[in-house]
């Protein structure tokens, strides 16, 4: 036998035990951790239901804001506010080296008027179930913060409230952008190019979702997208004495959106493109010939060269509008965001996190989305997971669109998120190490930056 078999069989059972000795503080840290966050259940779903009961659309959300940052404060975090208009991140720093892990969840919500939680005078509603993300991240915050379960822990963890996930009011955040409050339209996104997650090394977040109720989602793909403000300038003139002296900016609009349809059979299914154009102003008066006319529209598909072909298919029908009524017509197109890339190893170890709290046949495996979101922006740069917790009812969006488990959204999806951040910053964050050096980035921060600001145009078409 040569020394290094014998000193491999002599320590061999000592490192069985030390292992065995790890798996059950990682047990003890884990029980620690939920039932820390059972203690204190109400308070974090009250919070959700708070924000769903006062519901504030993207770059706008400054009550809730200012509530996560009271807690935060609360709570003993390091705290920042302000960060793209309202985001707000609480630090959680053990003062031991290790992997950096960013907690997040979203303050923003929709516009759906009709829905039963929406704001009376501006008509936000949380339809896509935002509140209970914010229930969710500090949830998870809750757990963490105990400290029998800090001192097991290595790194920092970065609580993150970020504004702006839903794209929408795009005149609003373009005013936004002119005036150098923002450059781009997603939170994220805005983070990403502030800096804030130059020393992130992983991301994770727990949205609501409607497949499989009672089930956590898990992997799965989503659209990236651009999106396109246009505005169609005609000619006013008296609709019914002498409509001749004017050019209609409705017709040339009417005829665009036409020849986008006549597009939608070169778009190939495995692309899974998406181009839904809404016209957001359509006249001035009924008695007037409509001069300026206002569309906004969304160009989404699986892949970027997909969103690029499809995006100048756009403008040319927009165009054949203008031209077609020698009208004028101008397309801003504005970075949206990158399809998702969901890190695999961090999907793994944060699956067999949600089977033990709902049992491996609750937990599916997410299919590709035709939605997009901004995390798709984060998972270009970092090991970045979105799971669902299906705990809602109704269509995403649409006015009876409500979570109905909020023991699932904001409960359960914290502690599956949480024992996920123990599992990478315990043993000396071995693991997080392990995740953070077998991903392979698509693009740099920097990279990144220059491939959004590329998506960027304003033209102008006239006859």
């Amino acid at each position: 036998m040569t020394a290094t078999l014998a000193a491999e069989k002599i320590h061999h059972p000592q490192t069985r035990l030390q292992a065995k000795t790890s798996m059950a503080e990682l047990a003890s840290l884990k029980s620690t951790f939920s039932s820390t966050v059972n203690s204190r259940a109400e308070e974090v779903e009250g919070i959700s239901r708070d924000i769903l009961d006062h519901a504030e659309t993207g770059y706008r959300e400054t009550r809730t804001a200012n509530l996560v940052a009271d807690w935060f404060r609360e709570n003993g975090l390091q705290v920042r506010t302000g960060i793209a208009k309202t985001g707000v991140i609480g630090l959680l720093d053990t003062g031991k080296p290790g992997p950096h892990i960013s907690v997040m969840g979203e303050l923003d919500s929709l516009i759906v008027p009709a829905h039963e939680h929406a704001d009376s005078e501006t008509g936000a509603a949380h339809a896509c179930g935002h509140h209970a993300q914010i229930g969710s991240m500090l949830a998870a915050a809750t757990g963490l913060l105990s400290p029998n379960v800090l001192r097991g822990l290595v790194g920092k963890i970065s609580f993150m409230a970020v504004p702006a996930e839903e794209y929408i009011e795009l005149e609003y955040r373009e005013s936004l952008r002119e005036s150098g409050e923002i450059e781009f339209f997603g939170g994220k996104q805005e983070f990403i190019k502030l800096g804030f997650f130059s020393d992130i090394d992983i991301a994770m977040l727990t949205h609501t979702g409607g497949e499989a109720y009672g089930t956590f989602g898990v992997g799965g793909s989503n659209n990236g997208m651009i999106g396109k403000n246009v505005k169609y300038t005609g000619k006013a003139a008296h609709a019914g004495g002498s409509p001749h002296l004017g050019i209609n900016a409705l017709n040339a609009a009417s005829i665009g959106l036409s020849a986008i349809h006549a597009q939608r059979e070169t778009f190939r299914d495995s692309d899974t493109v998406r181009v839904h154009p809404i016209i957001t102003q359509g006249g001035a008066a009924v008695n007037s010939v409509p001069s300026d006319v206002r569309i906004e529209t969304y160009v989404r598909a699986s892949n970027v060269p997909a969103i690029l072909s499809t995006s100048e298919k756009v403008d040319r029908a927009l165009r054949a509008g203008a031209l077609a009524t020698g009208s004028e017509v101008r397309i801003t197109t504005n970075p949206g965001y990158l399809p998702t890339k969901y890190d695999s190893k961090l999907s793994d170890v944060y699956r067999h996190n949600a089977a033990s709290l709902i049992g491996d046949d609750n937990v599916i495996e997410r299919v590709h989305s035709t939605g997009c979101t901004d995390m798709g922006d984060v998972s270009q740069i970092i090991p970045t997971i979105q799971p669902t917790a299906n705990a809602t009812t109704g269509d995403g969006h649409g006015i009876d669109y409500l979570v109905k488990n909020y023991e699932l959204a904001v409960l359960k999806a914290g502690k599956a998120m949480g024992m996920t951040v123990i599992d990478l910053l315990s043993r000396d964050g071995e693991l997080g190490k392990k995740v953070i050096g077998s991903f392979s980035a698509p693009m740099s921060i920097n990279e990144y930056l220059d491939r959004m600001r590329g998506f960027r145009s304003d033209v102008t078409y006239s006859e």
